[in-house]
């Protein structure tokens, strides 16, 4: 596994909103969903996304852009439209004096607007979970990033925009696992752009040494691991791992380790029934003591307040 697939391995979607938009210009809808990760494919017509304090940036039929929340903006068919209608955090829109539409602009499965063969075709889909796992690479991604048609290159928004208007058993699971494809393919295209800046935990996975220890860490957490047994599972000294690892990576092997052991449970702790000790089980310490005090020790609370904060 390596640190892109992580993103989503953890809590990945899971019933994300998911919605088909058709409208006619003019529209504007401001967004204050307030949602961690939006992922926006415009099917058909033109539309723009503009942050309060930041140039309009426009969206062409096949592009795709993927948004950073939490921070307020609008999406709309011209800069110059006014927004009528606002999106919020729990996907309700309204209009901006607070008149529900979630009945009124209902067109079909998933599917809300204006017109049904509306000239704005846009696909959204939101994740409302910020997880422990993803923290890293949301951290690394600028607020909006956009991929046109050809940088791309991939059927998965011919695929969603397929699937998000059906109505079959098993149909919210296709369109999350859809959802998670389509935002790997869009984060790597980005990460692939010589300008992009990507992370050096990023970058470290092409090195042929610590790219390989990373992923054995990531798959593995749990192992009794040292960088004497790391180094001798990838083929180099002790010396020369610890080295080339912070180097690339701006952190020691160990150091690495116990940032995505807690990582790793600070997600699990969330899933119901689960408790400090299987936990600590399955990322590697010894008891439920060892985890809480390690826990505490780097991030300054101990797994109970963690979980009341989180709560």
């Amino acid at each position: 596994m390596d640190a892109l697939a992580a993103l989503l391995d953890g809590p990945r979607a899971r019933d994300a909103f998911l919605v088909r938009t058709v409208i006619d210009p003019p529209w504007a809808l401001r967004v204050q969903d307030e949602a961690p990760l939006t992922v926006v494919c415009l099917v058909r017509g033109d539309g723009w996304v503009i942050h309060d304090d930041a140039p309009p940036v426009r969206l062409r039929a096949g592009d795709v852009a993927v948004i950073r929340g939490p921070d307020h903006y609008t999406a709309a068919d011209d800069p110059s439209t006014p927004p009528d209608i606002l999106i919020q955090p729990d996907g309700h829109c309204t209009t901006l004096d607070g008149q529900d539409l979630s009945d009124e602009m209902l067109l079909g499965v998933r599917t809300w607007g204006t017109n049904p063969d509306g000239a704005t075709q846009m696909l959204t889909g939101t994740y409302f979970l910020e997880s422990e796992v993803s923290s890293r690479l949301l951290a690394a991604l600028p607020r909006m990033i956009t991929l046109d048609r050809g940088e791309l290159d991939s059927p998965l928004v011919a695929l969603l925009a397929s699937e998000i208007v059906k109505d079959a058993p098993g149909q919210e699971a296709v369109l999350d696992r859809l959802l998670d494809l389509l935002l790997i393919a869009a984060l790597r295209a980005w990460f692939a752009r010589p300008d992009a800046a990507a992370p050096e935990w990023y970058r470290a996975m092409a090195d042929p040494v610590v790219g390989r220890a990373l992923r054995l860490l990531h798959a593995q957490p749990a192992r009794a691991w040292t960088v004497a047994s790391l180094a001798h599972e990838v083929g180099v000294s002790r010396a020369a791992l610890a080295r080339q690892f912070g180097t690339a990576v701006g952190q020691p092997p160990m150091a690495y380790l116990t940032e995505w052991r807690l990582t790793l449970a600070a997600d699990l702790l969330r899933e119901p029934g689960t408790t400090l000790a299987s936990v600590a089980d399955q990322v590697g310490y010894g008891s439920a003591f060892a985890l809480s005090a390690a826990f505490k020790r780097v991030r300054g609370v101990s797994p109970r307040a963690y979980l009341a904060a989180a709560a």
